[in-house]
């Protein structure tokens, strides 16, 4: 059994711990955070051991997942004191190469990036994975069983990483189910069905498209007749700029992400 210390109790390590109980991995799970409130909570929700020492929860890691904010990385590599063994690390900050990494906090420590979404908590989660040249197969297959424990994993060149954080994000879906029955509910439904309409809307019909055999154009032939509702209402959306909407996002979201790399 290998231990897998986390190092940040926030969110996204709450939803790994979630995914993996679901899973009921095998692994040893430790969490580090310096706010002892958050180590209670893990500790009383997922039965995880806790470590508030810094150092003696990364002395303890077989497999090191840095979980904290991007402008916390470097702050938080160099409190760390120089790793005499060997340990694969990964971090989940969004924007933070590692070049920069290596360059902070480099051998013994090995690095990988990855970028798991909150949905890993349903153990449906989609995770990207980045590796250096240099990594041995064996620890990447270590780094991509890990997150396949909780859904589906890609591996993608690290200059692709920003694009896919961005694209990826499961907000994007909520922001779009709480616009849509918003427009529902202006349109005189009452709250509870405009959400269910709304949700099949966005949920039940990207999952046709995931798991049945249609392509993306023929199902958007099929849902939206020429000249029929569906067809107008995507019509005057686009027309009133939803393209543009969402091209302008993408690009706000990769302009942050390149700033957390100090691009």
């Amino acid at each position: 059994m290998s231990t897998v210390v986390f190092i940040g109790g926030g969110r996204i390590t709450s939803a790994m711990l979630a995914g993996l109980r679901l899973k009921e991995t095998k692994d040893h799970l430790a969490v580090h955070d310096r706010n002892p409130g958050k180590l209670r909570a893990l500790k009383k929700r997922y039965a995880v051991a806790v470590e508030p020492d810094l150092n003696r929860a990364v002395a303890q890691a077989d497999l090191l997942i840095v979980a904290v904010r991007p402008n916390s990385v470097r702050e938080l590599l160099r409190a760390m004191e120089s790793v005499n063994r060997r340990v694969v690390a990964v971090s989940v900050a969004a924007g933070v190469p590692l070049r920069l990494l290596n360059k902070t906090a480099g051998p013994p420590l090995l690095w990988a990036r990855a970028m798991p979404s909150p949905v890993c908590r349903s153990g449906r989660g989609l995770t990207a994975l980045t590796f250096p040249r240099t990594l041995p197969r064996p620890d990447r297959k270590r780094v991509h069983d890990f997150f396949a424990s909780f859904g589906q994993v890609v591996e993608i060149p690290e200059s692709k990483f920003d694009a896919f954080t961005v694209a990826y994000s499961c907000s994007h879906g909520y922001h779009a189910l709480a616009t849509l029955s918003h427009a529902a509910q202006a349109a005189r439904l009452d709250r509870k069905t405009a959400l269910l309409a709304s949700a099949h809307a966005l949920a039940d019909g990207i999952l046709a498209w995931r798991e049945g055999k249609l392509s993306l154009e023929a199902l958007l032939e099929e849902a939206a007749t020429p000249g029929g509702i569906a067809a107008v209402t995507a019509t005057a959306m686009d027309a009133a700029g939803y393209g543009r909407a969402v091209r302008q996002g993408v690009a706000a979201g990769l302009r942050r992400a390149r700033r957390n790399a100090g691009k």
